[in-house]
């Protein structure tokens, strides 16, 4: 089951950039940033009330992050779905015809585990499957 919309992930070129907007004109409380090197990005999460702000910078020109916004420029990357069990959740997804990028869960920001929907499945909309141990959530 789908628990919430856990995040939103949201491609930006530089975080010092684009941080002032969200702590500063929209007031949202920064929670942390981090640097996840094996997706070539840093992150940084901001609370917007029971859902999260992901804002995703490159730090390669060979991200994933980096090659969306050569592409379509800043914007929305992901919606990040909260799920339990999510080998399960990706198995349920994969024996319905939806097509997935990954087949096993990887290690995300915040350590949780994370799977993506290929957006060919979902109308053009990349959507996230992220289990958190309960003491992250």
């Amino acid at each position: 089951m789908i628990k919430k919309v856990d995040h939103i992930g949201i491609a930006v070129r530089s975080l010092a950039q684009a941080l002032p907007f969200y702590t500063d004109i929209l007031k949202l409380p920064m929670l942390g940033v981090e640097e996840v090197e094996s997706e070539k990005v840093k992150v940084a999460f901001l609370k917007a009330g029971d859902t999260k702000i992901e804002l995703l910078e490159p730090t390669s020109d060979e991200s994933a992050i980096a090659r969306f916004i050569e592409k379509k420029g800043e914007g929305i990357h992901h919606v990040a779905l909260g799920v339990d069990s999510i080998q399960e959740r990706i198995n349920d997804i994969k024996q319905k015809g939806i097509r997935m990028i990954q087949d096993e869960p990887k290690r995300g920001a915040g350590g949780a585990k994370v799977a993506f929907i290929h957006p060919k499945s979902t109308g053009s909309v990349l959507f996230e499957l992220c289990e958190k141990d309960r003491e992250a959530e």
